[in-house]
């Protein structure tokens, strides 16, 4: 019998990239967020999870991150009146009264409220991606983020795949902001972060995304590589869908419209051979 060509095999999922297999997705189809992929609190440790509570709605297969008039500002012992609506996939904190817990973003931050840490998902390098829009006004924050878990102090290094402030958006141009923050990772330094002024409207969908390698980080808009960093937190991180409204930089203006972040898709790839 003669011998019959084999046919290449169909990949195993119809959303693996080349060289990558789908390890984490959310299309966010479910009538629920799903909690055993996000917890629903902005960094919750720094404040309590009723004020740390995300605003949100679930529609047409997509997430909105919204912040409401009424909405309390989320930290206000140590973040003033920034109001915040956030997806987390981590969780790790100390005792009541500690200074131990993810993302210390000012020099002094108690835990108010104790948690149960958790990790939910905080892979250790990959390919991560999101198709997203913003609507901003100019006192506005729409990011992507992925921190430290944080379990040792020294792993708290930031990848931001991406960072629109509405003080960026221009009638032909945004200003995308990427790259590595250090932190309090002492074997990360400053200068790898970067804001390019691109050709795009964020309220329309775009695709954001970074390849992360014990070699470096690449980030990506739109499947077009915008630059490549030599630094790599290596340690596992976790990941942050932020939407911020900070107090009005022009007091007594009109009353302002409340920023939206829609997420039409999250996913995460790891590579099939490995790094």
């Amino acid at each position: 019998m003669a011998n019959t060509p084999r046919l290449p095999e169909a990949p195993a999922n119809p959303l693996d990239r080349p060289g990558y297999r789908l390890d984490f997705n959310d299309e966010f189809d479910l009538p629920r967020l799903d909690r055993s992929k996000w917890l629903p609190f902005y960094l919750p440790h720094w404040s309590s999870r009723a004020r740390a509570a995300a605003r949100y709605t679930l529609s047409v297969s997509e997430l909105t991150l919204l912040v409401a008039y009424d909405q309390p500002p989320w930290c206000p012992e140590f973040d003033g009146d920034v109001k915040c609506s956030s997806l987390q996939t981590g969780l790790f904190a100390g005792a009541l009264g500690s200074a131990t817990g993810q993302h210390r973003f000012k020099s002094v931050v108690e835990v108010r409220e104790e948690q149960e840490n958790c990790a939910l998902y905080v892979p250790t390098y990959g390919y991560f991606e999101m198709r997203a829009k913003a609507e901003l006004g100019p006192d506005d924050l729409a990011a992507m983020w992925m921190i430290g878990f944080e379990d040792r102090p020294e792993r708290c290094g930031e990848i931001t795949v991406c960072e629109l402030f509405g003080k960026n958006v221009g009638p032909t141009s945004t200003g995308l902001g990427y790259g590595i923050k250090p932190l309090h990772d002492p074997a990360l330094t400053n200068g790898d972060f970067h804001v390019d002024s691109l050709p795009f409207d964020p309220a329309q969908f775009h695709i954001y995304a970074a390849e992360w390698t014990p070699d470096g980080v690449a980030f990506f808009f739109d499947n077009e590589r915008l630059r490549n960093v030599a630094q790599s937190p290596a340690y596992p991180m976790q990941f942050m869908l932020n939407v911020y409204a900070f107090p009005a930089s022009a007091p007594g203006a009109a009353p302002r419209k409340m920023p939206r972040f829609t997420i039409d898709y999250f996913r995460a790839y790891q590579p099939l051979r490995g790094y």
